[in-house]
């Protein structure tokens, strides 16, 4: 395992912004809204995007598949509620602009209840085949919760080479404000750990890491706790990680935990590691004991400008505005609604966007949050200072790659590897001439997309 000096388990640099989770981290999960009508968008997974398998008018029922691929990368959507359908048409998307989604008005906009999970006495992971859990988690729409989505039934497959040896569970949750992670580990535990040796017996891995960052340790000794119940301690260990960010993100957590290093450009099963959510783990129980779609999943609503913060369990097609409101709305500090954390969220200006399977929070930031840069201090000149090469988790160099965006030199940017950049926004943190770094970083991305597209096949 990775140490830093005071032999704490960690990765070499990155941040440590205000954590400011006391806002919702001693809130349990509540029930969301009732809601007059769902967005639930075909694109919710990195992947082929789904096709709609009904039309405006039909009946559907509550858990229903309404949106399939026939795609290896792909994660099928189901209804979350009983109701009609609206219409099919595009609806705002926090990562593509706008989407194709199914518009379904619920028979009834009562408020979700909370799901009930019960263990069974005789629970035994090995009941089931590798292939009977991946089809159950592909049958069940699962994706990353925690991350940009990458379909869980690919990711747990047994046959995949090299063999994997390790499985790593995320339970981190280092973005600032976000405490959904954390309260299903308290609340949900046996639930998290049984889907967790579901997924080990998919893979085949013969060691399992639950990483929590020790700002957690009520998490930790939850978890820590199950594993003695389910007598299973032996081949599942709790790591208690420094907090830190980006502490969860993937690669970093490899490093952290395990001392190795993902190649640039590659995937943690190349180096025979597969990394989950707790929240995944959490729905891969739901998905291969009680058959249950992802419908429905734990969102964090948050930041000073939201009147009553906390934790809700919502039906995924919710709006943005239907959350905030049911939280009291916001108050006059408002200044941006972020999907997701303050760190790699994303802001929106449609709030009638819904939410996804991998939307973990909702965050209203205040002006004094988001800091007076985009009010009343000025870009400066890039000082040379070297901060932003101090704090990049990937050992990049930010600024050159920002100035070669910048000046439309998009081989140049290429040749300082922007591929590799994870976008966690440590370097536009620490930089004091305010220059939004991430962001030329992800613009320089997107327009090499598109130059791709345009080249010849």
């Amino acid at each position: 395992m990775a140490t830093d000096s005071h032999g704490r388990t960690t990765f070499s640099r990155g941040v440590h912004p205000p954590e400011s989770k006391h806002l919702t981290e001693d809130r349990p999960i509540e029930p969301g809204p009732g809601v007059a009508e769902l967005s639930i968008l075909l694109s919710q997974h990195i992947g082929a995007p789904c096709q709609a398998a009904v039309k405006k008018g039909d009946l559907v029922q509550a858990g229903q598949k309404i949106g399939e691929c026939q795609a290896f990368v792909c994660a099928p959507v189901h209804a979350p509620v009983a109701g009609k359908v609206k219409e099919l048409a595009l609806r705002p998307h926090p990562v593509l602009g706008r989407c194709q989604a199914i518009a379904i008005e619920p028979q009834e906009p009562a408020s979700p209840t909370l799901p009930s999970f019960s263990l069974p006495a005789d629970f035994d992971p090995t009941r089931h085949t590798p292939q009977e859990i991946c089809e159950a988690v592909r049958d069940a729409g699962l994706v990353g919760m925690g991350g940009a989505g990458f379909p869980t039934s690919v990711k747990i497959q047994p046959d995949a080479k090299p063999p994997k040896h390790t499985l790593l569970v995320n339970g981190c949750e280092c973005e600032p404000y976000i405490t959904c992670d954390y309260r299903l580990m308290l609340e949900w535990t046996d639930q998290v750990l049984a889907g967790i040796r579901l997924a080990q017996r998919a893979c085949g891995a013969s060691k399992v890491f639950i990483g929590v960052e020790d700002n957690k340790p009520k998490a930790i000794d939850a978890v820590g706790a199950a594993i003695k119940r389910a007598g299973s301690g032996s081949d599942i260990r709790v790591v208690s990680l420094q907090t830190k960010y980006p502490q969860g993100g993937e690669r970093q957590l490899i490093n952290a935990v395990l001392g190795q290093t993902v190649p640039t450009g590659g995937i943690p099963p190349m180096i025979g590691v597969v990394v989950i959510n707790v929240a995944t783990a959490a729905a891969i129980a739901d998905a291969v004991l009680y058959h249950r779609p992802l419908t429905h999943r734990v969102v964090t609503v948050t930041g000073e400008a939201i009147a009553k913060a906390g934790n809700y369990y919502v039906p995924i097609g919710t709006p943005v505005e239907a959350l905030i409101e049911f939280c009291g709305g916001v108050t006059e500090k408002s200044a941006k609604v972020v999907m997701g954390g303050p760190m790699m969220g994303l802001a929106i200006a449609d709030l009638n966007t819904p939410i996804t399977k991998t939307s973990g929070a909702v965050t209203v930031l205040t002006r004094r949050q988001i800091g007076q840069a985009k009010f009343e201090r000025r870009q400066t000149a890039c000082i040379r200072c070297g901060r932003c090469l101090e704090v990049c988790p990937e050992n990049l160099s930010p600024t050159r790659i920002a100035h070669a965006v910048r000046s439309n030199l998009l081989d140049v940017a290429q040749s300082y590897f922007i591929s590799a950049c994870i976008e966690c926004g440590c370097c536009s943190y620490v930089c004091p001439a305010n220059i939004e770094l991430t962001g030329y970083i992800k613009t320089g991305k997107i327009f090499l997309a598109r130059q791709r597209k345009k080249m010849p096949a």
